[in-house]
């Protein structure tokens, strides 16, 4: 194998996750940055926050995109392109990376959450269904977008292994799910204080949660 096609590989995704759509969407709707705002965090909920649900909706769906479109393109080119489970492991991550540290915001971008369900339907769709089945349990019964986030990280490995049987896949979702985790160690804490916003109720911008 070409060793130049894997880096090109894992650039190519790094840069797709690096495309900021909260910051693309509200731009082109006119409305304000979502840095500027809220928690200040370059995400869907974040854009939520400007009252705008198509705008945090395109965004949510712009951002779990990449991570599909990426892990899916690696996993239809694999075999032409001669790529070992390793690589398309390393795809999967530099797309979420990619998010996370948006090279478009000078490395300082989301944290992840709809990035990786994009990544984990790319991975085997029934994974993604899963996992974003135990984001809308927990939602639903919290009403906490954060502690949603922080349930579907930690189930994600284990539902990977079970559902996949690929213990490469799966050490690729614990990369991942220790990054987001460490990602919202601010909503952690405001959590454990009984200070997170919940979704739908609206608070002073310095009260809210970076979600």
């Amino acid at each position: 194998m070409n060793t130049a096609l894997p880096i090109l590989a894992l650039l190519a995704a790094f840069l797709i996750g690096s495309i900021p759509f909260a910051v693309i969407v509200p731009k082109a709707m006119g409305l304000d940055d979502p840095r500027s705002y809220g928690s200040g965090n370059p995400g869907a909920t974040n854009v939520l926050r400007s009252g705008n649900k198509v705008a945090a909706i395109l965004t949510l769906l712009g951002d779990a995109a990449k991570g599909l479109v990426a892990v899916a393109l690696a996993k239809a080119l694999a075999s032409s392109l001669d790529f070992s489970a390793q690589v398309l492991a390393g795809v999967a991550i530099a797309v979420f990376l990619g998010h996370v540290f948006s090279v478009f915001l000078r490395f300082r971008g989301g944290k992840g959450a709809a990035t990786a369900a994009g990544v984990l339907l790319g991975i085997q769709w029934q994974l993604g269904a899963a996992v974003l089945g135990v984001w809308i349990l927990v939602v639903l019964l919290s009403r906490y977008s954060s502690l949603a986030s922080l349930s579907a990280a930690v189930a994600t490995p284990m539902l990977t292994l079970w559902l996949t049987h690929n213990e490469t896949w799966t050490g690729a979702t614990v990369i991942m799910s220790a990054i987001l985790i460490w990602r919202h160690k601010d909503n952690i804490r405001k959590l454990l204080a009984g200070q997170e916003g919940r979704l739908g109720k609206k608070k002073p911008a310095e009260d809210q949660a970076k979600a």
